[in-house]
């Protein structure tokens, strides 16, 4: 078996992608974007096979992955949390929501993901729902008008889904 065909086995899911979406450069950032929803981010060894599957500089498929704030290179947790820090968001109080998340899913300062990869937490500039500030979203699902009891209460009963208490 050639290198080739053993990185084409291992990356079965990533060729299924590039097969829906094409070989074109400008297939480029949907199937990034299917990729990260797949793997939760975009490994190293991931971009580089995508840049030789589709003849495209490894170059331009790093460009574009660090281009775009959607992408990100480290592993996120299973429950992405984002703290949205827009300005009806931070006139209403996000700071302290997103504070009580960190403290709940333990992450110490310049940390954004658990060790265990089932939390990343992090800040955003803007989730277009400033009625609702202050606002967060658990893997997209929106969670309006926040405290941080409220937001306790949802790591809670994530971590009970989990079986974690």
């Amino acid at each position: 078996m050639t290198p080739v065909e053993t990185a084409q086995r291992k990356f079965r899911r990533v060729n299924e992608i590039i097969e829906v979406h094409g070989h074109e450069q400008a297939a480029l950032v949907p199937i990034l974007q299917e990729v990260q929803a797949e793997y939760r981010y975009l490994p190293e060894e991931i971009l580089t096979y995508i840049s030789t599957a589709m003849r495209i500089p490894a170059a331009t498929v790093f460009g574009v992955a660090t281009f775009y704030a959607q992408f990100s290179l480290e592993p996120k947790g299973k429950y992405l949390v984002r703290c949205c820090d827009g300005t009806a968001c931070h006139v209403r109080n996000s700071k302290p929501v997103y504070d009580a998340i960190r403290a709940k899913v333990g992450l110490t300062d310049g940390k954004f993901t658990t060790p265990d990869l089932k939390f990343t937490v992090e800040t955003v500039s803007c989730l277009g729902a400033c009625g609702l500030a202050p606002v967060i979203t658990i893997n997209n699902e929106v969670h309006g008008k926040m405290t941080p009891e409220a937001a306790a209460i949802i790591i809670d009963t994530l971590l009970k889904r989990d079986g974690d208490n």
